[in-house]
């Protein structure tokens, strides 16, 4: 599980920054590809990376801002020139769906690969054997959405080399005895499965805040995770500024972090009014609050580690 910052940038694209969009790299756990937001030229800023359109299965839009949105149509069109097959669902709010069949209707674009379109609203917005993600509303003046991906718990491995030494050969029996069922092996003797499973490890989670003011919801949905990915349009000294366009602080986002016991804090989502060494300044002013925090820049890898 590795984090690629696409576009770090607010509003509109700078030299630095292109506007937002972040990558969850899944290739170990689903050989897969999820965005979260997909700003202007989102496609032309995976040209410069290992990412595969083909590979994107899911997109995940916090808000219809056009920052967040409009490297959509062009991405969807050339992930089919680009031998995209498998179906992509795009998850976001009220809108989404309009926004892009017209796109596609308009310019009379054909995708070769099947578009799943879900309108969300607050909850568990998708949910298999290995994720879910689950969705709260945040505070921006349009419909806006935070999310939370959490990774399930993965079964502990098999302690083979101990089935072994009990001359317990390998076969379909180690199947049963993985799921943690209990055996009755031909020479009479049981086993409980769980015996000879290590300790599960526990699944990760990360934070995706959108734009947003400070958000008690957000707040809880960032409980404990591994990662908060929270935007940072405005240095503290801007507090109003923030308010009244309805974003954030460096310093807001760091006491939200810190308050939801986060692990790490990644500052993204950051004006154009702060290049160079302001960013760094930015930086500095969220480890003042809580210590391990990052300012993202374009192209950031950030691994998302166990434990």
């Amino acid at each position: 599980m590795e984090l690629l910052f696409l576009g770090t940038g607010a509003g509109i694209p700078a030299k630095a920054r292109n506007v937002t969009s972040v990558a969850l790299k899944l290739l170990e756990e689903r050989r897969s590809v999820w965005l979260f937001d997909c700003g202007e030229a989102t496609q032309h800023q995976i040209l410069h990376t290992t990412i595969k359109p083909r590979k994107i299965e899911k997109i995940f839009i916090t808000h219809m801002h056009g920052d967040h949105v409009y490297g959509l149509p062009g991405l969807l069109g050339s992930r089919s020139f680009q031998g995209g097959e498998d179906e992509l669902t795009v998850y976001g709010p009220k809108g989404i769906k309009a926004f892009i069949e017209t796109s596609l209707a308009v310019t009379k674009t054909h995708l070769t690969y099947p578009l799943a379109i879900q309108e969300i609203e607050e909850g568990i917005v998708f949910e298999d054997d290995q994720f879910i993600v689950t969705a709260v509303s945040v505070i921006h003046g349009v419909e806006a959405f935070g999310y939370r991906v959490q990774e399930k718990d993965v079964p502990g491995s098999l302690k083979a080399d101990v089935l072994k030494e009990m001359n317990i050969p390998p076969g379909p029996v180690y199947q049963k005895i993985k799921k943690g069922e209990t055996v009755t092996l031909e020479d009479g003797r049981i086993i409980n499965g769980n015996d000879f499973l290590e300790p599960p490890k526990k699944g990760r989670s990360v934070v995706f805040s959108g734009d947003t003011r400070v958000s008690d919801k957000l707040k809880e949905l960032a409980r404990d995770c591994d990662v908060l990915v929270h935007e940072a349009t405005f240095a503290k000294e801007d507090r109003k500024l923030a308010y009244d366009y309805y974003h954030s602080t460096t310093e807001q986002a760091a006491v939200t972090a810190k308050e939801a016991r986060a692990k790490q804090l990644i500052l993204t989502h950051i004006s154009a009014r702060y290049q160079g060494d302001a960013s760094l300044e930015l930086q500095k002013e969220a480890v003042d609050v809580f210590p391990n925090s990052v300012a993202a820049y374009d192209f950031l890898e950030v691994n998302v580690p166990r434990g």
